[in-house]
């Protein structure tokens, strides 16, 4: 297929800015979907504009935001090959950090968000016989203390297998991405010895670049130095 569609949510910056170049840059058109309209604007003059790139606003936990995201980019583009529910929010560890409104903000973003931009995108990927791909976390496999982030991300483990068995014989393939401690704005204090968000990008590339007959399900990408 000439010019598949990529949509990756969280496009503004780290992993999702970072995955629109390196899909931009293997002959996908892409759909750059996240809160900060002006920086999703830049990206996508700088992949070629509106011919290339759609700039999309979208808030993931709100439905109308995913399905107007939906409608804009096959308006645009006519299908959607490959999906990445990549939009997600961190905190710090401990039951008494943070705020409530930050857990609750957190909480609707990594899961609530994550079904969401599932259900918008699904029956145009099932369609195209596509890949859906979710950010997960090397938190999403083994809980950390006093960590709600790290609960998030093992919803996104499950979220990833159910999808994977629901999809089964349709064609769509399902990856789940599971960086380890990865340098991006994600983190206010910058952490040292960390991966890099195109890091992240030549990963998810790879399992896209796969064989329609090969579903890599599962990527955990850390550092080299990283012990947990």
């Amino acid at each position: 297929m000439a010019d598949p569609v990529f949509l990756i949510t969280g496009a503004s910056s780290g992993i999702g800015a970072a995955t629109a170049r390196h899909a931009a840059r293997d002959g996908y058109r892409v759909v750059l979907a996240a809160r900060s309209e002006d920086k999703v604007a830049a990206l996508a003059e700088e992949l070629g504009g509106s011919d290339r790139a759609l700039p999309v606003r979208c808030d993931v936990t709100e439905w109308e935001d995913q399905q107007r995201m939906v409608s804009e980019a096959l308006g645009a583009f006519g299908r959607l090959d490959v999906v990445f529910a990549n939009a997600g929010l961190g905190a710090p560890r401990g039951f008494l950090e943070s705020t409530v409104e930050h857990w609750r903000a957190m909480v609707l973003t990594n899961v609530y968000g994550a079904a969401l931009t599932i259900r918008a995108t699904l029956p145009a990927v099932r369609e195209a016989r596509g890949h859906v791909l979710l950010t997960g976390s090397v938190a999403g496999r083994r809980a950390l203390p006093g960590s709600l982030y790290s609960s998030t991300k093992w919803a996104v483990t499950g979220m990833g297998e159910s999808l994977r068995q629901e999809v089964d014989g349709s064609g769509v393939r399902v990856t789940l991405i599971e960086p380890g401690m990865v340098d991006t704005p994600f983190f206010d204090n910058r952490p040292q010895g960390a991966l890099e968000a195109d890091d992240i990008a030549r990963a998810v590339m790879f399992a896209v670049a796969q064989p329609d007959h090969v579903d890599v399900n599962e990527i955990l990408v850390r550092p080299t130095a990283q012990g947990m």
